[in-house]
């Protein structure tokens, strides 16, 4: 996500801090360059405008101008403003004192709506709640099949009727079934459709009435850009809405609605959406978006997740085996596994400060698929003894894998060089050289390079 408006940005602030000193036509360069690299970005005109009028006069401040790093002030104040043009800090969402805390979420068809219900019903079932789903799509062909379907893989319950079109009355009942259950939260799954008209918003008008919700959020895609900022604008304005989820935000080169849209409703970015899988849903933190768009990483966030998604148990078997240098293809497979609930790799990359910058050897996720894929062809014994894979067992691993040998050579290879560099980097930890204690479970994590 934001690719290509990172790419801009950091070519516009090297120039930046390659000035000793900057003056008045020099900042006025920079921010000609940043209104441009925001507009190709589909950020709306109106705030653009605002945005970098807000920057050139703090860039024109006489602490900046007169700094010993003006270059590193500017873009601070550019971090500082993206963070609130966003929204500022997280807010998570509040939980009733009565439950259930009924969530409603609306938006047009094909914005994702089903899916970020599930999702979200997973986030609070993690943190220790009692979720419940509501089926109120009566519409769509399949749409109370499909709940059920997520629900049930997450063991989560999915109130329906099939046998009725009652929308609001649907909601009420959900409502008492999930108060009667001992559920504390209530999210309900409303019917899209292709546009905005008067019969989606009455409908929700009435839902609202008879089961009324502590959180409306607007699910929209962030893939449409400005077009989801409009949506968001009518939908408020018809029925009213408290946030937004922007859906497919790991398919949004640009990032056009994720800047615009809290600016131009006026309603923060509560979650948004990374991923196909009913993990990949995280709360929005602008302050810490706008670091991971400036190329700064996101490390918090990093470290979060993996607090949550890591089973510490194994990572602590894993620095033991470290330290007597006896890691393994089986446990680089066990690794694999871990690393992949962080998310994609692009996606742990952008968390980590210049790790983009880095000129890494490409590596994208069908790669490690591949090498996930040759380890899993391969014998018990093989994976803890690489050193008796001949090449008659190479052969094997290779036609097992669907690969080729020189892949299956290659990955033995660098395998080898990093469990030398294993042996030599906790060779030197037992010397004193950089004790890695303390550091947390994510930092036990090794990831080759294959």
């Amino acid at each position: 996500m934001f690719e290509s408006l990172t790419t801009k940005l950091d070519s516009i602030f090297s120039q930046l801090r390659g000035r000793g000193k900057l003056s008045e036509s020099n900042i006025k360069d920079a921010m000609r360059e940043i209104r441009l690299a925001l507009l190709e970005a589909d950020v709306n005109f109106q705030v653009v405008k605002d945005f970098v009028e807000r920057v050139r006069e703090q860039s024109m401040g006489q602490e900046v101008m007169r700094s010993l790093t003006p270059g590193q002030q500017v873009v601070k104040i550019v971090r500082d403003e993206l963070g609130a043009l966003m929204g500022g800090e997280h807010r998570p969402l509040s939980i009733a004192t009565r439950p259930p805390t009924t969530i409603l979420l609306m938006g047009l068809q094909g914005s994702g709506k089903t899916t970020a219900a599930a999702k979200l019903a997973r986030t609070f079932k993690d943190t220790g709640h009692r979720p419940m789903l509501v089926a109120a799509d009566v519409y769509r062909p399949a749409a109370i099949d499909q709940l059920r379907t997520l629900g049930a893989s997450l063991d989560i319950p999915v109130y329906a009727q099939d046998d009725s079109q009652d929308v609001a009355g649907i909601c009420a009942q959900a409502r008492e079934t999930a108060r009667s259950g001992n559920h504390n939260i209530l999210i309900i799954d409303t019917a899209g459709r292709l546009q905005i008209n008067d019969e989606l918003m009455q409908e929700l008008r009435d839902v609202k009435t008879v089961a009324p919700p502590h959180h409306s959020l607007l699910v929209v895609d962030a893939m449409t850009g400005q077009e989801a900022v409009k949506v968001a604008q009518a939908f408020d304005e018809e029925v009213g809405i408290d946030a937004t989820i922007l859906t497919k935000l790991d398919g949004d080169a640009r990032g056009g609605a994720a800047l615009s849209i809290r600016a131009v409703v006026g309603k923060p970015i509560q979650y948004i959406g990374v991923g196909e899988k009913l993990d990949a849903l995280e709360p929005f933190h602008p302050d810490r978006m706008a670091s991971r768009i400036l190329g700064m990483g996101d490390v918090l966030s990093l470290i979060e997740k993996a607090e949550q998604t890591i089973d510490e148990e194994t990572a602590a078997e894993l620095e033991q085996k470290l330290r007597k240098a006896s890691f393994t293809l089986e446990d680089f497979q066990d690794q694999l596994k871990q690393i992949k609930k962080l998310g994609s790799l692009d996606s742990i990359i952008s968390m980590i400060p210049g790790l983009k910058k880095a000129n890494l050897p490409s590596v994208d996720d069908s790669e490690l698929k591949r090498v996930e894929a040759i380890i899993s062809s391969m014998t018990l014994e093989e994976r803890r003894n690489h050193l008796i894979i001949n090449g008659s067992r190479r052969k094997r691993i290779a036609r097992g894998s669907g690969t080729e040998v020189g892949d299956v050579n290659r990955l033995i290879k660098q395998f080898t060089q990093t469990q030398k560099m294993m042996k030599s980097m906790m060779g030197g930890q037992k010397k004193g050289k950089g004790k890695g204690k303390g550091r947390g479970k994510f930092a036990n994590l090794p990831i080759p390079r294959f």
